[in-house]
């Protein structure tokens, strides 16, 4: 055998052993390097225990069911609890699809960076140079959409202040970009533009409308060039204003403001209410994959990359941070974590990797309108970043319940 054949039965081996595992190797020049060899050996173990007991925390909290995925270089670890559907009692499936609110909004960053590599805008440009007439202050520039710093008022403040009747009122109903923005203007700006970080949708329906005006397709044509067929995410799709999830999935429930009312199946909806800053659909496997890829710079160009994970402060703890579309987590153990978390009608959900891309971690309950399940799912990313508690920590742990970050009191139920 001649040693180039001897080169091509290993690298035929390689790939066939990759595609068993479901990960393709890249030879993308801009992927993360490995870690080196002392970094790795550093690197905690997850603690899996830890985040089954952040997930049974999440249900002992009203969520009929929660999974979580962890990726890392020994392989998948995959744990679920609970239901997926109430009224049937089918178990709660890693494999099935469910809505992931405001991790969309990293999918729409993507694509918007993507057309600044390719010079189609500028992130320091103002918005209504591309939009001309848009928005009432020239000084509220692409970058300021990004980071949250634009000032535009959040129309779903408004729209939700009444949970389950503002869900209900807006369930089947079918917006235009320009009709929520029209809401966002009729209330009163929060900051001045780039002064302060203060969350809202209208950013991401502006990038949608930023997205579509530059390209001149739709934004799920966008999604799925640019992001879904790329990376090969066979359970994600964006569907608006259909209010079906397709194939294996899992049902979401709204908890109502009023104490002991019964849940509501919250599954089908357009999330037309959200678009580009909300809607899209996907599966634990998926997630995983999309933040790896990003962080390995799959899908941006080093200095773009770069630029997506500079961010500031988003409150006072000095462990939460937004850089463009995407937030930092500054882990109890010095890890820090990129991705999204995402709110929307019946879904909390998380998904991180690391800056290297080397581990990721997806989860998430089916319920939401109940800030104490969102925070105990949180508890997965210190238990899978961090691994297992020292003894004498532990202990304390085991009295105060699964470690989690800071409640997430700037992320209202509907971000």
């Amino acid at each position: 055998m001649t040693s180039n054949n001897r080169r091509r039965l290993a690298a035929g081996a390689t790939l066939i052993a990759a595609l068993a595992v479901g990960v393709v190797p890249t030879t993308n020049a801009h992927a993360a390097p490995a870690a080196p060899a002392a970094a790795r050996a550093t690197t905690p173990a997850p603690d899996m225990d830890g985040v089954v007991a952040a997930l049974n925390a999440a249900m002992a909290q009203g969520a009929p069911g929660a999974m979580a995925r962890f990726t890392g270089p020994e392989g998948v670890q995959v744990r679920t609890v609970g239901v997926r559907d109430r009224d049937t009692g089918a178990a709660m499936d890693i494999r099935a699809r469910f809505r992931i609110g405001s991790v969309s909004k990293t999918f729409s960053s993507v694509v918007l960076l993507q057309l600044v590599q390719e010079g189609r805008l500028e992130l320091d440009a103002p918005v209504n140079r591309y939009l001309p007439g848009l928005l009432p202050d020239d000084r509220i520039t692409v970058r300021h959409l990004l980071t949250h710093r634009s000032g535009l008022a959040d129309y779903t403040d408004a729209m939700f202040e009444h949970t389950v009747p503002g869900f209900e009122a807006v369930r089947n109903r079918v917006f235009s970009y320009q009709e929520l923005v029209d809401l966002s203007l009729s209330e009163p700006r929060t900051t001045e533009p780039g002064v302060a970080y203060k969350y809202s949708n209208t950013n991401f329906v502006v990038v949608g409308m930023l997205i579509e005006k530059i390209t001149g397709k739709p934004v799920a044509q966008e999604y799925q060039r640019r992001i879904i067929k790329p990376l090969g995410l066979r359970n994600t799709s964006y569907v608006h204003p259909d209010v079906r999830i397709a194939g294996l999935r899992v049902r979401g429930y709204l908890h109502p403001d009023e104490e002991g009312e019964p849940l509501v199946d919250s599954t089908e909806q357009t999330v037309s209410w959200a678009q580009s800053a909300g809607a899209v659909i996907s599966s634990p496997a998926d997630l995983n994959t999309f933040t790896t890829a990003l962080m390995r710079g799959r899908l941006l160009s080093p200095k773009m990359l770069d630029a997506m994970t500079t961010v500031t402060p988003t409150d006072t703890t000095n462990t939460r941070f937004y850089g463009l579309g995407l937030r930092r987590y500054d882990l109890s153990c010095g890890t820090q974590i990129y991705g999204h978390t995402g709110t929307v009608q019946g879904y909390y959900t998380y998904a991180f990797a690391t800056r290297d891309g080397r581990r990721s971690l997806s989860a998430m309950a089916n319920t939401s309108n109940k800030g104490s399940a969102n925070t105990a799912l949180g508890g997965t990313l210190e238990a899978a970043f961090c691994g297992k508690k020292p003894v004498s920590t532990a202990s304390a742990s085991a009295r105060s319940g699964p470690s989690t970050l800071p409640a997430e009191s700037d992320l209202p139920e509907h971000r």
